[in-house]
């Protein structure tokens, strides 16, 4: 599985995460339960969330496959990162207010275990906020195996609310909420889909992840299609089901949770 993941992959995910807007969203939702504390972000890659929470109330943990990216994290927040697999992690029982996933536990070979090692980890009114694609959505039922939240053969495992909402309760886990929020890749998706119309003709593509920068020309084509094409397609889309990205913060134990 190794060599799915390398320099190339690090960088096309640190590129994705560096919206600012995007971590604010995360911030307001763990704000309805918590606004301090001990805080672990899981595959926290190069450390823009961690990042976005530096010099808050919260104490900085990550964990993370790539030495390459926790070490940019540790230089970029400070934050004590682990190397390595989560359930290898050496974290001492109830040690984190807030546990953080964000599009990992899909990468997992036993995302059960992991659901297992996060209740434990959790302190007794901890929150566990994690996200992952939606196999459920209406983008997956329109481009079926081109679907870029596929993202075969690294995403291991599939998830619809309802097998999510399965799998926490039988990791003891409480549901606080778990909604389907649109996160659109359809102009990834078509890209799956285009690549193979032109392997079926000998054109070959390089992966996304080692697409070439565009040149001004392939940017002024981009935003015209993402005005035009992208975005009829996109309504169409949204119309055959939910959102793409499962957003579900899940407790430790039955209680009331407020900011504090």
């Amino acid at each position: 599985m190794g060599q799915h993941y390398g320099v190339d992959y690090d960088r096309f995910i640190s590129n994705a995460g560096d919206s600012q807007e995007r971590w604010e969203h995360r911030q307001a939702a763990i704000r309805q339960y918590k606004s301090g504390g001990a805080l672990l972000d899981l595959g926290c890659s190069s450390g823009s969330f961690l990042a976005s929470l530096k010099g808050q109330n919260w104490r900085l943990f990550g964990v993370e496959m790539s030495p390459e990216a926790a070490k940019a994290a540790r230089a970029k927040t400070g934050a004590d990162v682990f190397i390595g697999d989560i359930l290898d992690a050496p974290f001492a029982p109830e040690s984190f207010d807030v546990i953080t996933c964000f599009d990992v536990l899909e990468h997992v070979y036993e995302p059960d275990r992991v659901l297992e090692k996060v209740k434990q980890w959790l302190k007794p009114d901890g929150v566990f906020y994690m996200l992952v694609p939606n196999i459920d959505s209406g983008e997956a039922r329109t481009f079926r195996s081109y679907w870029y939240g596929l993202e075969l053969p690294r995403h291991l495992t599939h998830f619809s609310p309802e097998s999510l909402r399965q799998m926490a309760h039988s990791a003891g886990l409480t549901e606080l909420s778990i909604e389907s929020h649109s996160n659109p890749t359809v102009e990834y998706s078509m890209y799956h889909l285009m690549t193979a119309g032109l392997r079926a003709i000998g054109i070959s593509r390089p992966a996304l992840a080692k697409a070439p920068r565009r040149g001004i020309v392939g940017r002024i084509t981009r935003k015209a299609l993402r005005l035009t094409f992208y975005s009829v397609l996109k309504k169409v889309v949204s119309m055959r089901g939910p959102g793409e990205s499962i957003h579900a913060v899940l407790g430790k134990a039955q209680s009331s949770y407020h900011a504090r």
